[in-house]
């Protein structure tokens, strides 16, 4: 494989990441800032916790670039 490319194991599974970007997706995830995002919890926006389940059972990783229920967290 490509130098630009790496394999690692996430969530126990090997995958392939392209090395520059590698931990990067919660950086630019909307998720992070938003006010339904309440992992490991009943109240977690339901959208998140879908794509979440998709991520584990396809082993990929999807930062949230846009939500049309996105709501900023309080500072």
């Amino acid at each position: 494989m490509d130098a630009k490319y790496e394999i690692y194991k996430h969530h126990e599974k090997e995958v392939a990441v392209r090395s520059d970007l590698k931990g990067k997706h919660w950086d630019y995830c909307l998720c992070r800032e938003c006010i339904h995002f309440a992992p490991n919890t009943e109240d977690n926006c339901p959208i998140a916790q879908q794509l979440y389940r998709f991520c584990v059972d396809h082993n990929l990783v999807t930062p949230v670039w846009e939500c049309p229920k996105f709501s900023l967290k309080a500072e």
